[in-house]
């Protein structure tokens, strides 16, 4: 099994327009996706779609939170979230001919102290079952920068695998803690945030990979757009390339990739084995019009076709 960790859930929607936003008019969407979404439910779909059993975790609250564990159960997912009060959040993301995606992203609740003290005390027995656990995004209102480095002590500890794909204070918080995240998926500007060194070419990218990994995170994946992902570990840096695609929608690929990764360390894939397929997912995804998705059958399409450097 696999735990997914998303502390700010929300109810993503997607508008779909005809016509490209005019600011101050009155505008005619189109059609309405609502799903239950933040980054880790997004890396819950993807590996779950992969064949893994996925359990998903977090904090919810009111009819909107009630509505989010429906949509993920629905989905295919085991649900075990902490209910507090207040309500789950939404986020917008306004599609239109124009300008592409634009997102608004709320705040959500606020959490107390106790929500928090709960919520950890029940972590070791929400992923005793799993074998990895990856925690994606931003966290609520109340909750401390070091929240991930705390949580990645308790799966250390517990003899679980975990993947952290989060940014600015909490990553780097993360990151000063004696026990390691497994995995980091930082992109360039993140990584910059980090090292304090802005990369500009890809010897740069990988030279700030290597000393990152070098600090004891086992695997550091970068994501190269269309262009693939680097991945820096004990054999080396390796890059992969998909082949070219006519992307549909990019929102989630990155997401995508994190969960294929979670899959490829369940199943205790060699480092080059475990890029090629998470590129290969993160690449069908972006032909998916919904976010945390992808078809099979792309997939079969890309995988061979994926090139390891």
């Amino acid at each position: 099994m696999i735990t997914t960790v998303t502390l700010n859930a929300s109810i993503d929607k997607a508008y779909y327009m005809s016509d490209a936003i005019e600011n101050g008019t009155v505008m005619r969407v189109r059609e309405v996706r609502n799903v239950a979404g933040g980054k880790g439910l997004n890396v819950a779909k993807v590996a779950h779609i992969c064949g893994e059993e996925i359990k998903v975790t977090g904090f919810v609250g009111g009819f909107n939170g009630q509505w989010l564990e429906s949509m993920a159960a629905n989905a295919g997912l085991i649900t075990d979230f902490e209910h507090v009060s207040g309500e789950t959040r939404s986020c917008v993301n306004i599609l239109d001919p124009k300008f592409g995606s634009t997102e608004y992203l709320e705040p959500g609740f606020e959490l107390s102290p106790e929500d928090i003290a709960k919520f950890m005390a029940r972590f070791p027995e929400i992923i005793r079952e799993s074998s990895v656990v990856t925690m994606s995004g931003s966290a609520p209102r109340g909750v401390a920068k070091n929240i991930y480095g705390e949580l990645v002590r308790i799966i250390r500890e517990t003899g679980k695998r975990v993947i952290l794909d989060t940014s600015g204070e909490y990553l780097k918080l993360a990151l000063l803690s004696e026990m390691k995240p497994n995995m980091i998926k930082p992109n360039k500007d993140e990584i910059e945030q980090i090292t304090g060194i802005k990369p500009k070419t890809l010897d740069d990218v990988k030279g700030s990979a290597i000393l990152l990994h070098e600090t004891g995170v086992e695997f550091v994946v970068v994501s190269l757009g269309s262009e693939g992902a680097l991945l820096a570990c004990d054999d080396g840096v390796l890059i992969a390339r998909p082949p070219k695609l006519e992307a549909v929608n990019t929102v989630g690929c990155g997401d995508a990739m994190t969960g294929a990764f979670a899959v490829a360390m369940s199943r205790n894939l060699r480092p080059d084995e475990a890029l090629r397929y998470a590129v290969a997912v993160s690449a069908a995804s972006a032909l998916s019009p919904d976010t945390g998705d992808f078809a099979p059958k792309n997939f079969d399409g890309i995988f061979p076709n994926v090139k390891i450097f």
